[in-house]
């Protein structure tokens, strides 16, 4: 998402404002004061860093307008809420805002439907963990969280499972000078290994030397779902034949393939 080529809600992102360091410290002391001009500038001034947050969320299915109004949403949060006495740039302070309000929107939105007590236990798991390891300075077992909130370690995961964003098999696991590493290139399809790609040339070259008429009802039966007295109706012969038919074509077709 280049800043220079992109319209999102109806504005040229190429020709948004910057701001310096000196200008937004001015801004911020004026908003404290409740200067609404002063906000509305600031707001403005910052809505290259609700793009730059966004494109963290390419490729979810979302359209780029709905991301970058929510961001918005994340940023005017931000701004309500940041304290300039504790001598914190406002962009560290606002990018976390900004991407928890868009991950909401998108767990809130997403196709999986997450129940509100599933994620009550999970944001509930979260504030115990954080207690935790303030509490102890180091990370929080599993087992500490679930003894915390009266519930089982196994109620824990799935809830924080269930909270957890998706993540495209698209995704780069790893990007050195090269070509980069997605996830999708780590997963094995067991469907499509080599012993069953050579199982089926063997099967297809099986297939081609036996008779029309056997070829016809392994078709029919395995194929084409039939039972053996409806392929004995299609074929002309009593279900018997069918029988002794097919059994001998598969005879045949499993020496063709063991050869």
């Amino acid at each position: 998402m280049a800043l220079n080529k992109v319209e999102i809600c109806g504005m040229d992102t190429g020709s948004l404002p910057r701001m310096d360091r000196d200008r937004s410290t001015e801004l911020l002391e004026r908003i404290k004061a409740g200067d609404a001009d002063a906000r509305d500038e600031f707001i403005r001034g910052n809505l290259r860093l609700v793009l730059s947050v966004i494109q963290r969320f390419q490729g979810r299915g979302e359209q780029p307008d709905d991301l970058f109004q929510v961001g918005c949403v994340g940023l005017i949060k931000a701004i309500d809420n940041f304290d300039t006495s504790h001598n914190v740039l406002f962009s560290t302070y606002a990018v976390p805002m900004i991407i928890g309000e868009i991950r909401r929107f998108l767990r809130d939105n997403s196709a999986l439907r997450v129940s509100r007590s599933l994620r009550d236990t999970a944001y509930q798991a979260l504030k115990a963990r954080t207690k935790l390891e303030e509490e102890k300075g180091a990370e929080a077992r599993l087992d500490e969280i679930a003894k915390e909130l009266g519930v089982s370690e196994s109620d824990v995961v799935f809830a924080l499972d269930a909270i957890a964003d998706p993540v495209s098999l698209n995704e780069p696991v790893y990007r050195d000078d090269g070509d980069a590493v997605f996830i999708v290139d780590q997963l094995r399809d067991e469907r499509v290994s080599d012993d069953r790609w050579l199982d089926s040339i063997a099967l297809t070259d099986g297939m081609r030397r036996l008779t029309e008429r056997e070829r016809r009802i392994l078709a029919l039966r395995f194929f084409s779902g039939r039972t053996q007295t409806e392929v004995a109706g299609e074929v002309g012969v009593s279900q018997a034949q069918v029988s002794r038919l097919e059994k001998a074509a598969l005879g045949k077709l499993r020496r063709f393939v063991q050869e």
